[in-house]
């Protein structure tokens, strides 16, 4: 099964970011908006159990982290991939090395660009029509993270909470 770990923004950050979603990106239906802080791998029922383990370690050890959403920005020309750039503060940074040390089986593909996806699979057209619409609108958001979440997906290629993980390291 396939496998991530994320952390879900406020509700009033969702409900903005679902209103571009729904028109850019078709992945809209499939998961809510999120950051990806460890992206997918795969594991089986038993290496899931104890990957959830060392989560729920890891989680202990961090404390809550400020998600802060500074501009619209873009992954062209890598992907026709337009988010929410989310500032990489120290405790995320710390958080997502931690949880990259657990071991999973895989190698990163990319490297740690914290974001909150709002249009993708877009040709290179579409992507330069719609980017500079969305890079006025202003995406300044700041709150605060106190729980991560491990998804699985479904055969349908929706994803669901596995297991949700406090963080609730030392102040």
């Amino acid at each position: 099964m396939k496998y991530g770990i994320v952390a879900f923004p406020s509700k009033k950050v969702q409900d903005f970011a679902n209103s571009y979603r729904k028109r850019y990106d078709p992945h809209y239906a499939l998961i809510t908006p999120h950051m990806t802080i460890k992206g997918v791998f795969e594991a089986n029922e038993n290496e899931i159990k104890k990957i959830a383990e060392n989560v729920a370690h890891v989680a202990k050890d961090h404390k809550p982290f400020t998600l802060k959403t500074s501009k619209v920005s873009s992954f062209a020309p890598v992907t026709n991939a337009i988010y929410f750039k989310v500032e990489p503060t120290e405790d995320l940074i710390s958080l997502h090395k931690s949880l990259n040390a657990i071991g999973f089986n895989d190698d990163e593909t990319y490297a740690f660009v914290p974001h909150i996806t709002i249009a993708q699979k877009m040709n290179a057209s579409e992507h330069d029509d719609i980017y500079p619409q969305l890079k006025m609108i202003g995406a300044e958001f700041e709150e605060q993270i106190d729980r991560i979440h491990l998804l699985y997906q479904l055969e349908d290629g929706s994803w669901t909470v596995y297991e949700t993980f406090r963080l609730s390291g030392a102040e």
